[in-house]
């Protein structure tokens, strides 16, 4: 009797690649999931060609939860109401001769907001260089606008607010912070924001320092060596 022939799991996954169109997920879940095998689990068909047909409408739907999977373990959940109280970091740069500070609100250890402006503003932060996490507070103000507090310890442990941070800035990086936080909030990956700064198209010399210095804010935040430069994205 003819031995049946067998096959690897690589052959098996290469040839159901090229038959789906190069789509690996699919594949992959005809594989495991649908793919001949003999008793001692060697694959004995090559290519899904004979028996897609009646599994068609299985094969879509398995395919279509492991695709849900996959965002949900990928795209960390998106928090609609911002809680009043998130933990921050406080990133200090230089650009030419101006001195900036960014405060970068995080969820769940992840940037979610960003407030950033000159250091040195007349009517600027003033904040001892030990600082580099406190508090961000969003607070209600009696005619019923908000407005974010930076809190923070000194050394001896004794709190200091520094109120209105949206005042402290210029209303233009204010502005444009505010757009940066909103796509930081629906959990746009790290990567892409920084891309998308670097994608604004601004006139004056003084907002593109601030933005070269956004952009090198967030790169502290950038996980597993991921490198922008690196970045096979669309262009905004």
């Amino acid at each position: 009797m003819k031995a049946t022939k067998t096959y690897s799991y690589e052959e098996v996954l290469e040839a159901s690649k090229a038959y789906f169109g190069g789509d690996e997920l699919v594949a992959s879940v005809w594989v495991e999931n649908y793919a001949k095998r003999d008793k001692q689990g060697n694959f004995t068909e090559l290519s899904p060609e004979k028996r897609l047909g009646p599994l068609v409408s299985q094969l879509a739907a398995d395919v279509a939860a492991r695709r849900l999977e996959q965002q949900q373990t990928a795209n960390p959940e998106v928090t609609e109401q911002r809680p009043q109280v998130l933990e921050c970091d406080v990133v200090r740069f230089q650009n030419n001769k101006d001195k900036w500070v960014a405060f970068v609100g995080l969820l769940d250890g992840r940037p979610y907001e960003i407030f950033t402006g000159l250091q040195d503003d007349e009517e600027g932060i003033m904040l001892p260089k030990s600082v580099t996490k406190g508090k961000i507070i969003k607070q209600q103000n009696p005619d019923g606008t908000k407005r974010y507090d930076f809190q923070f310890e000194n050394k001896r442990g004794y709190k200091t607010t520094v109120e209105g941070l949206s005042e402290k800035f210029n209303p233009e990086y204010w502005n444009y912070a505010k757009l940066i936080s909103g796509v930081l909030r629906y959990r746009m990956p790290i990567d892409h924001v920084i891309k998308l700064i670097s994608s604004l198209q601004l006139q004056s010399e003084n907002i593109n320092t601030w933005k070269s210095g956004v952009e090198r804010a967030l790169k502290k935040y950038l996980q597993d060596g991921t490198e922008v430069s690196d970045l096979q994205t669309t262009d905004i």
